[in-house]
């Protein structure tokens, strides 16, 4: 059986009331920039999807992908990176959003949890005073911090060939 890609959201109510539908017990929302060029993001993606029955996947817009990540990036436009994600196995639902951080977002789903990857650790992660006042879980989860977009660009841009020195087998 093929696997059909997940929904792209561009509005939290639309995001919402397709939830609603799903009748998910156990939400669980990660978020970020996504330049998807490497085997960490599945990795990631797989480890917050163990914490819940349907994965929201909650991507910056490119506007605050820039803002966030500087000249030159996104590398990939909103739309095409949606795309990927939404066709990855363990995505239920992506959120496209214009924002630096996923407070609002969290105040209005209410996830179970919210994933986030080893580049954080639960202190350091900037919604946490959210989550925790909202009663959200914050998970750290995926490999230890070895693959990061930003470097598989500047390796690129430096005329690397090799978008992944470590060969890491998935």
């Amino acid at each position: 059986m093929r696997h059909k890609p997940a929904p792209v959201f561009r509005s939290m109510a639309k995001l919402r009331e397709w939830l609603a539908k799903k009748g998910a017990e156990r939400i669980v929302l990660a978020n970020g920039c996504f330049d998807p060029l490497h085997v960490g993001h599945i990795r990631y993606l797989r480890g917050a999807k163990a914490h819940g029955d349907v994965l929201v996947v909650a991507l910056n817009n490119d506007a605050s992908t820039n803002a966030l990540k500087g000249e030159g990036r996104p590398v990939v436009k909103a739309a095409d990176r949606s795309k990927v994600l939404a066709g990855f196995e363990m995505v239920d639902a992506v959120l496209i959003f214009a924002a630096r951080n996923v407070s609002r977002i969290l105040k209005t789903l209410q996830p179970h949890y919210h994933a986030k990857g080893t580049d954080y650790t639960v202190d350091t992660v900037p919604e946490l005073e959210t989550s925790r006042k909202l009663g959200i879980h914050t998970v750290i989860v995926g490999d230890p911090k070895s693959h990061a977009s930003s470097e598989v660009v500047t390796r690129i841009r430096n005329g690397g060939v090799d978008a992944d020195p470590e060969g890491t087998p998935d």
